[in-house]
């Protein structure tokens, strides 16, 4: 029997990176809740293609739970750089609030 290789995520602050196309995820998906990152525009800089606007959702994990109560919070923000610092604080306080009750 062959041992399944764990794949290794890219990480910001700790926690994984994982990208579908326009689409990235940021947390686990063990946890209670996840980010979600929708990249809505893109620009030209030089010769390198960069988001623009990114819809950041804080969504929750629960496949039990509706496709429209899954969305805690949501913001669009100016770049990819703005649109993870916001999600990285929005990811944390919603875990250290789940982690306190």
């Amino acid at each position: 029997m062959s041992e399944k290789k764990a794949e290794k995520f890219p990480t910001y602050k700790g926690k994984p990176l994982v990208r579908c196309g326009d689409t990235i995820y940021y947390g686990s998906m063990k946890d209670k809740y996840v980010i979600k990152m929708d990249i809505k525009s893109k620009k030209k800089v030089k010769d390198l293609e960069v988001a623009d606007r990114v819809a950041v959702h804080l969504m929750y994990t629960d496949a039990a739970v509706r496709n429209r109560k899954q969305i805690v919070r949501s913001s669009e923000q100016k770049g990819l750089y703005l649109a993870l610092d916001i999600a990285s604080a929005w990811l944390s306080r919603a875990l250290a609030e789940d982690n306190d009750h």
